[in-house]
């Protein structure tokens, strides 16, 4: 039974039309994004009834979650797309190495993080963008979210490790449960125990945990194609080296909406708590269209590798076009909506109806829906870069959205128009990016074209050769 459930996964990814196996794919990591998504908004809408400081404070923890999730980006992503270009390539018990090795590496990595971000949390909530008067409030959330950090890193791998191998769904449930149980801990935790911001960060951490225990299950009932077992942990330098490699695009992207979400915090607070507020505010609806962009583009990565592995170029040519066809219409019509709704949007998460907040909240909100057509180009062409193994292509794509485009534009904009510059600075690096990123999506297609001639060797036939070659000698 489990061996003819490995066997159907298999055969969906290498078989099932494209047409109908990137929405299968896409859909629970999109449902997924946006679970998560609709818990950190319910988590922001009960803490702004707590006032603009606790609302100011939940944007600057959310630079410290994202932290958190760089270490699980940096193994995760990079183990999703190796182990899905061994899988196509039939190498199973290579995929269960780098499987074992991954979540093990990214557990102890995670309890490291939790120590040291404890010692020094007081610190850390000032360099994150914290003002005086809400910093109290910062480290009261920071405090309970750091005791969750191995399991919230060891879900991300878990998490990204079930979709190389076709499982979706699962992936879906185990990071959906622990949303939608954050949604109902929130008002329990801060208003009945009376726990206030402390409260969100206990009903945080406590689904973060459960998610961990939820996606752990497939694999202690082995009904995966890739399996778990501490005998299996080995550092293995040509293995450790392509993790890293590919994994390191996630890495910098996530390290860059890290470093990118303190700089703009750091320049708002300049202005005001109120200013702050009004960021925290806008990025989390963004969240919506982010989450089906992000999504989009982690369901067809696997896709995308398993069939680079196997040598199937027309259908790696295929989910790249109608992957990238599909995320950027869909963000065309939700920027539409979005655009259209932003004021009542705004003001749900504006309890105390600071007109700062509303104002300038509203601002980002519209600009960024303007953003959001490169957005998802530059997202897909990460990650089909990424999917393959072209570890240097996907760090130039993700450097562009939250780097180089970036950083002059937050320089600039705020010297000419002041505060309401910080507010269009995401959505003007957004459009900068076009330069690179359209160019590059059409060298995508000249890759697999070369590939399919025989010009370009996947990474893991390579490696493979490589290992061959040293036992010979």
């Amino acid at each position: 039974m489990r061996n003819n459930v490995k066997e159907e996964k298999k055969q969906m990814m290498l078989n099932e039309n494209i047409m109908t196996l990137l929405p299968k794919m896409a859909v629970p990591t999109i449902t997924a994004q946006l679970i998560t998504t609709i818990y950190n908004l319910v988590d922001t809408y009960f803490v702004s009834t707590l006032g603009t400081n606790a609302t100011a404070a939940v944007g600057v923890n959310s630079s410290l979650e994202r932290m958190i999730t760089v270490i699980g980006s940096l193994i995760g992503a990079g183990a999703c797309s190796y182990i899905s270009r061994l899988l196509g390539a039939k190498k199973e018990e290579h995929a269960n190495r780098i499987l074992s090795t991954s979540i093990f590496t990214g557990i102890g990595l995670g309890i490291l993080f939790m120590i040291f971000g404890k010692l020094m949390l007081g610190d850390i909530v000032y360099w994150l963008g914290a003002t005086e008067e809400c910093a109290e409030y910062s480290i009261q959330y920071g405090t309970y979210v750091l005791y969750a950090a191995p399991f919230m890193i060891g879900s991300f791998i878990l998490n990204m490790c079930l979709r190389s191998e076709g499982s979706a769904t699962y992936s879906m449930i185990g990071i959906g449960f622990g949303g939608i149980l954050n949604c109902f801990l929130d008002p329990l935790f801060i208003y009945k125990f009376g726990l206030g911001v402390a409260g969100a960060s206990m009903a945080t951490a406590i689904s973060k945990c459960i998610s961990f225990v939820i996606l752990c299950w497939p694999y202690a009932r082995k009904t995966t194609i890739v399996e778990i077992s501490i005998r299996k942990f080995s550092l293995v330098w040509n293995d450790v080296k392509e993790v890293v490699a590919i994994g390191s695009s996630s890495f910098f992207r996530s390290v860059l909406t890290v470093v990118a979400s303190i700089a703009i915090n750091r320049v708002a607070g300049s202005y005001s708590t109120a200013s702050l507020a009004a960021l925290s505010v806008a990025n989390r609806i963004m969240e919506f269209p982010f989450a089906f962009i992000l999504g989009f583009g982690q369901g067809y990565q696997p896709v995308v590798g398993f069939n680079w592995g196997a040598k199937v170029w027309k259908r790696v040519k295929d989910s790249y076009t109608y992957g990238c066809a599909m995320a950027v219409g869909g963000s065309i019509v939700m920027g539409i909506i979005i655009f259209i709704f932003a004021s009542p949007l705004i003001r749900i998460f504006n309890s105390q109806a600071d007109m700062e907040v509303m104002e300038l909240g509203m601002l980002c909100v519209r600009l960024q829906c303007f953003g959001l057509i490169m957005h998802a180009l530059s997202s897909q062409v990460n990650m089909f870069f990424a999917g393959i193994g072209n570890a240097k292509l996907a760090l130039v794509a993700n450097f562009a959205r939250q780097g180089y485009c970036f950083y002059p534009v937050l320089l600039i904009a705020p010297r000419i128009w002041g505060v309401n510059g910080v507010a269009a600075t995401q959505a003007l690096a957004d459009l900068l990016s076009a330069v690179v990123i359209i160019p590059m999506f059409f060298y995508g297609l000249k890759v697999i074209r070369l590939a399919q001639e025989g010009k370009v060797e996947t990474d893991v036939h390579k490696h493979s050769h490589r290992r061959k070659a040293e036992q010979h000698s």
